[in-house]
């Protein structure tokens, strides 16, 4: 029986992919969460903990096959104003479950990222999630540690808390008996129902997806502006749609996130430079005379 640990097990995507990893069979699920999951399956354990702790980590990674880490400071917007819990949580907390991971000779570490990683995008979400993502590779290069890394898109569904766009809008609608959307009427998002992202995420378990960037995304393009059509008539609500045309939603994109660029550095030339020679003649003394002492 293969056992596999989700770190985060109990959040939006993790608590689903452990239900469907659990309803194969011949799978025990090893969830790792701060906060209990809802209903537990029967061959499903549970060990709270948090994932900057690396005993109550090894305890959850300990004779795990493949470790799934969905655990992380998730909302971008929540992540705008906290640079440090950013990198603690998103960063760190990567690095200890990589290194555990490595002492107990996993055979695969499947990260949840985000297509904010490569992208100019995502503020220090992005940004943490990109780092983490560097972390990966160097495990692999150093360690040969596999991976498989998963940037997400926008994600609905069935468990997804109060932060996630399409609940805004439906709580919004809800609370207000109005249809609204905060930023630009160009927005568009390829949608992908949690059920659909965690099939894709069990499917990475295999050899093929080795060492793989995966993008787990919806199929089709669906504009903000359609997506309101579709909910005013779930809703019935037909009141005027409002976009907020000048409101700072920063860190989002509006259609496609833009490419990460790297930065390329140009040469500062001196007028004036040390001689070499005896530069290197005065540092082999000064190293010589501490070996004298």
């Amino acid at each position: 029986m293969k056992q596999i640990t989700v770190l985060g097990g109990s959040g939006f995507i993790g608590s689903a992919l452990a239900d469907l990893l659990s309803k194969k069979g011949k799978i025990k699920v090893i969830i790792f969460d701060r906060k209990k999951k809802n209903n537990l399956l029967k061959n499903q354990k549970f060990i709270k903990g948090n994932i900057l702790n690396e005993k109550q980590l090894s305890k959850a990674i300990k004779n795990s096959d493949y470790v799934f880490n969905f655990a992380a400071l998730a909302d971008l917007n929540d992540a705008r104003n906290k640079p440090m819990q950013s990198v603690e949580i998103n960063l760190i907390g990567t690095i200890k479950a990589l290194i555990i991971s490595n002492k107990f000779k996993i055979k695969k570490f499947i990260q949840a990222s985000s297509i904010y990683a490569n992208s100019e995008q995502g503020g220090f979400y992005g940004a943490s999630k990109k780092a983490s993502e560097d972390y990966i590779e160097r495990f692999h290069q150093k360690y040969g540690l596999k991976y498989t890394i998963l940037r997400f898109g926008s994600l609905y569904g069935p468990g997804a808390d109060k932060s996630n766009g399409i609940n805004i809008i439906i709580d919004h609608s809800l609370k207000n008996k109005s249809l609204l959307y905060k930023g630009n009427k160009k927005a568009a998002r390829k949608y992908i129902h949690v059920l659909d992202a965690c099939r894709a995420c069990a499917l990475c378990i295999g050899r093929k997806y080795d060492n793989k960037y995966l993008n787990i995304t919806g199929k089709n393009k669906i504009k903000i502006a359609n997506l309101l059509n579709i909910m005013s008539k779930i809703t019935k609500i037909s009141k005027k749609k409002i976009f907020y045309k000048n409101y700072l939603n920063e860190g989002h994109y509006i259609s496609e996130p833009r490419k990460f660029i790297p930065r390329h550095g140009i040469n500062l030339n001196l007028k004036k430079y040390q001689n070499f020679k005896i530069g290197l003649l005065n540092q082999y003394l000064e190293r010589k005379k501490k070996y004298k002492r």
